[in-house]
Order: structure tokens, then C-alpha cells, then sequence
């Protein structure tokens, strides 16, 4: 069986791709199709909604990040086992960064690689037939991006709907669904995005509302017979080689953000994963050769944190003798201390010299490139990977570590020396996603 898959794309962030693509995949799964979810771009919460859609591991794609046989070959395990494979675009479908073509890091780049149409998801609120000029030029902006329908989102009333249906299916546009406005399907937000999905008070119940939505207000077997099968040639490739035999992986609702390819990768090479939770005070187990402790929302829980004697005892330990590496979040534990959205500060390990604040916020957002200064976790020294920052916390203690990374932006702009490094310990708010490549 050859997958098909489609993109789900939008001019901007909050048009509701992520509703559309849950009630889709819910949808789909109920009617017993075998559906698969992607995400384009670094993200780490939607990928957890549309797992528990779909009932299947979700990976992200990166035209960016990734090279682009690593990109090939993540496509290719996306749609493994699937008969539709559904791709929510990040930001608008053409959002991306300066670039050769095709590694942009817009989701409009894998609709052009895989050669996958793509849904258009139309906010209408406060508009009606200009709905029509919109979907225009979505369709007439990329010839290598074939736009294949249009779904409208947040429709008023019969007539609203009328007004901007005629208008785009009058230019050739089939219109293959219309969601009413509806605020109680709305996903809750905080600072980074959606809340996760482990933390929603009844995902089940919401995704059941979203398949009846979908069956009443979308054209599932139009939407269906508008996918293209993924175009994609057979490809290996890797993402970072585990950093050790058996990886010690911090996992609760404080540590969250790991990128499920480098986890599938890490596994296939012959590392054994084991989890742990610092939330429950738990330490690092012993029988492991490297401790990794993920990005998430430490900022939320640095008193829980603070008080697990257990944990930051263990962890001490461990970094004596073995490599512990902290991304974002794990970052800031491995740091003096971290000052919450009120203003306390609350002891951290201490095992690097730098001080967080949340309550000084400033968001920190983009793709990153890094060499690093000194073997670590991620890669061995000069090494040059791929990755992203995102965090509203702020850095005011650099401390006097030496420095992990020297970071480039997208465009090539150096940002300076970034993270640091003491004895077995690393740390960094870079996250990294894959090595470096030329397009």
C-alpha cells in the first residue's frame, strides 16, 4: 500500500490548522483508516496531540534543520504503516527562513518535496469574499505547491459561509469544509503554545467532539481522493548517534521536549532509553552512562524541583563520573538557581554557574546552527549541528563557565559564544535537531 498524504497549511499562525488536523486525524482514525500526523518545523506540543489523534509516533519534518536525506527518510518512517499521512504546517504555509531552495524551513518546502497538496485552513472571521483573493494567491504563489481545496474555520452563520464559498470555488477552488465558530473547542495556551497534551483536563472527549465536528462540516471522502501519494525516494540517514549506551532520559511534565526522531535514532543505533522523573524525585538510574535532561516548563515546578533533595543528589553524583547534558529547560535545572514568574528564586543543582529568571522574560526565538567548543553529548568538538532557541526565560548570572557552542543564526549572523561547560556537564537553551549539511 503506498501512503497519501496531504499538508495542512494556513497564511498565519492561530487560522486553527492544529483543530483542523486533530479533527481530521480523529475523524479518519474513528472511520478505521490507517491516518498518520507529521509536523513541520521545530515544535514539541502538537506532535503530542496529534499522537494521541492518531494512536501512532509522530516526527517532525525540517527542510532546515534536517539534511535532506535525513528529511527523506523521516518522510518515509512518517508514513510507514499508513494509508494517509496528514502534515501540519508551522506559521503560514510559506513562513520560512532565507535559504537555498527547498531548506527554508517553511512547511510549502516538503509540500514541494514529497509533492503533496496541500489543504488551505481559512480563518473567516471578519471577512467573506476577500476569502476568495486569499486562496488566490496561495494557489497561484508557488507553481512546485498545489493547493487542493480549502477548508473555512470560524464561520459565522450559513450566509457568512455562502459569501466566501462561492466566491473561491468561482476561481476553480473546491471548498471541501466549513467549521463553525465554536470557543469550547478551543486547545488551552500558555507561554510556549498549547498546554501539553498530557496535562489537558479530557483530550478524549475533545477529540471525540472534534471527529463529530469533522463528519458534520468536512468532506472526508473529497479531502481523501484529494491526496497525492508520498513522492518520496527510499533513504537512510541519522540524526545525532546516541550519546552513550544507555541514556538516563528525564521525562514528566517538567522535562517534556524531546524530538521523537532523535529517540527512534538513538534506539536503531543500540541505545536503551531509560526514563526517569525528577518531579518525583527521582534520581538519574545508575546504570546508566549518560544523563539528558530535555526542555519543558522547569519554570512551573522550580519548587517541586528545588525540594527533591533525591534527584539533585543523584544527579550531583552521576556528574562526577559520567556526561549529563541539559536543552533548554534541563538547562536552566543544571544552573545556580531559577528565579519563577513571581520573583522567588529557588536553588538549582549547581552544577553550571549561570542564573535563570522567568520573572524577567524575553522571548528568544529561531533557528540556530552551533559548532561546538568541546566534545559533549550532542557531538565531538568542531562538529557543526542544526537546531532551534525558544524560551521566554532570560539569562541574569552567565556565571564563568567555558562556553558549550558558538552560535549562528539562519542567516549566518553570529550570536556569540552560548551554554557551558564543567567538568561532565553541559548545558545549553540550543536545541538541537540534526547535523549540519549543505543543501
Amino acid at each position: 500500500m503506498t501512503p497519501r498524504g496531504l499538508v495542512i497549511g494556513a497564511p498565519r499562525s492561530g487560522s486553527g490548522k492544529t483543530t483542523v488536523t486533530l479533527a481530521l486525524v480523529a475523524a479518519l482514525r474513528r472511520r478505521g483508516v490507517a491516518v498518520r500526523a507529521a509536523k513541520s518545523g521545530p515544535d514539541y506540543i502538537d506532535p503530542a496531540f496529534h499522537a494521541v489523534a492518531s494512536g501512532a509516533p509522530v516526527l517532525n519534518l525540517d527542510s532546515w534543520a534536517m539534511p535532506p536525506p535525513l528529511l527523506d527518510h523521516l518522510a518515509n518512517e512518517a508514513a510507514a504503516g499508513a494509508a494517509v499521512l496528514i502534515v501540519e504546517s508551522a506559521m503560514g504555509l510559506f513562513d520560512g527562513v532565507a535559504g537555498p531552495p527547498g531548506r527554508t524551513g517553511a512547511a510549502a518546502d516538503l509540500a514541494a518535496r514529497l509533492r503533496l497538496p496541500v489543504l488551505l485552513v481559512l480563518d473567516i472571521s471578519g471577512q467573506s469574499q476577500t476569502a476568495a483573493a486569499v486562496a488566490r494567491g496561495f494557489a497561484s504563489h508557488d507553481p512546485a505547491v498545489a493547493v487542493c481545496g480549502v477548508v473555512l474555520n470560524r464561520v459565522g452563520s450559513e450566509r457568512h459561509r455562502m459569501g466566501a464559498a462561492t466566491a473561491i470555488e468561482a476561481m476553480g477552488l473546491p471548498v471541501l469544509g466549513a467549521l463553525p465558530r465554536d470557543p469550547s473547542l478551543a486547545l488551552p495556551e500558555r507561554h510556549l503554545g498549547l498546554v501539553q497534551a498530557a496535562e489537558h483536563p479530557d483530550l478524549p472527549d475533545l477529540l471525540r467532539r472534534l471527529a463529530d465536528r469533522a463528519g458534520q462540516h468536512l468532506d472526508l471522502d473529497a479531502i481523501l481522493r484529494h491526496a497525492a501519494p508520498v513522492a518520496v525516494p527510499a533513504a537512510s540517514g541519522a540524526a545525532l548517534p546516541p550519546p552513550g549506551q544507555c541514556v538516563a532520559l528525564a521525562a514528566d511534565a517538567a522535562f517534556s521536549f524531546v524530538y521523537a526522531h532523535l529517540i527512534q535514532g538513538w534506539r536503531r543505533a543500540g541505545a536503551e532509553i531509560v526514563r526517569f522523573s525528577p518531579l518525583a524525585d527521582e534520581p538519574p538510574p545508575e546504570g546508566c552512562d549518560v544523563c539528558w535532561l530535555p526542555g519543558g516548563y522547569p519554570e512551573l515546578h522550580a519548587g517541586r524541583l528545588a525540594g527533591a533533595g533525591r534527584f539533585m543528589a543523584g544527579l550531583a553524583r552521576f556528574a562526577q563520573t559520567r556526561p549529563v547534558h541539559g536543552e533548554c529547560g534541563g538547562h536552566m535545572v543544571l544552573g545556580q538557581g531559577i528565579e519563577d514568574a513571581a520573583g522567588t528564586r529557588h536553588a538549582m543543582a549547581g552544577l553550571l554557574g549561570h542564573e535563570t529568571s522567568f520573572a524577567r522574560r524575553k522571548m528568544h526565538l529561531g533557528y540556530r546552527e552551533a559548532t561546538l567548543l568541546a566534545d559533549c553529548p550532542i557531538g565531538a568538538a568542531a562538529s557543526v549541528v542544526r537546531g532551534h532557541e525558544f524560551h521566554y526565560a532570560s539569562t541574569v548570572d552567565p556565571g564563568d563557565d567555558a562556553a558549550l557552542a558558538a552560535l549562528r543564526d539562519a542567516g549566518g549572523k553570529s550570536l556569540g559564544h552560548a551554554g557551558g561547560r564543567r567538568g561532565h556537564v553541559t548545558g545549553s537553551f540550543f536545541h538541537v535537531i540534526a547535523p549540519a549539511a549543505g543543501p
